[in-house]
């Protein structure tokens, strides 16, 4: 383990999107992108930080969009709930090939593959050095993983969730169709909700604010960006409180 002087986070969540797993296939799970991210877990525990993971489901399939089809939206939302439990066995099996100890606990409980949530187990889990990966959401319709993320960290005393995304903070439009579009060092929550930046879904944000966590929004697709962020090398935005001025 590598001196931890410089980190600026102790413990943390990180949140992925199910896309992320997809890599450069259509659909489902690419093992190659698992393996990426993995990586850059296992390099995140080795500077001394605690992780925990939360892992969408939209690679194989989105609750919203089954009940936009018409789907009843709380049976879509379970379906939901069985492809974050996938990808998160896909990711314990990425990270324990390269060595790192893992644990699934899900909101739904299915002991055969993995654990039920139960929270001192999953703090006692991480204080040994494993990788929590929590799946299935909070195992309630009607919230999205964004929310079971700003749950779970809420409920493991995480000092910041991480939110991997394909830009590299949180701009004041789409880098991808603005050029002109500025990416915040800082910002308040309030002005993540007011300006309707649509980083998380505001019911994650607002846990977020009562509970005084920071978001740490960056790219997970930068090789190290995890790393360099932890240590405050890297490139992001930092979703929080603004310092009054005296």
């Amino acid at each position: 383990m590598t001196g931890d002087t410089q980190l600026r986070y102790r413990r943390i969540l990180l949140k992925i999107s199910g896309e992320a797993l997809m890599g450069d296939l259509a659909f489902g799970i690419d093992p190659k992108a698992c393996l990426k991210f993995a990586e850059e877990v296992k390099a995140g525990l080795k500077l001394g930080v605690e992780i925990c993971l939360v892992i969408g489901g939209g690679n194989i399939f989105r609750g919203m969009t089954g009940a936009a089809g018409g789907m009843d939206r709380a049976q879509a939302d379970h379906l939901g709930m069985l492809a974050t439990v996938m990808n998160a066995l896909a990711m314990q099996s990425a990270l324990e090939s390269i060595g790192v100890p893992t644990r699934v606990q899900s909101a739904i409980a299915m002991q055969s593959i993995c654990e039920p949530f139960i929270r001192r187990r999953a703090v006692r889990h991480m204080e040994k050095g494993r990788v929590v990966i929590f799946a299935a959401g909070t195992g309630n319709p009607f919230f999205t993983t964004d929310t079971g993320a700003a749950l779970r960290a809420a409920e493991m005393n995480c000092d910041a969730l991480f939110k991997g995304t394909q830009v590299d903070g949180v701009y004041t439009a789409d880098p991808k169709l603005d050029s002109e579009a500025v990416r915040y060092d800082q910002i308040d929550y309030l002005d993540v909700l007011t300006q309707e930046l649509r980083v998380m879904d505001a019911t994650a944000i607002s846990l977020m604010k009562e509970n005084r966590i920071p978001i740490v929004v960056f790219s997970i697709h930068k090789k190290g960006g995890l790393s360099e962020v932890l240590t405050g090398q890297g490139v992001s935005t930092t979703i929080g409180r603004k310092t009054r001025k005296s």
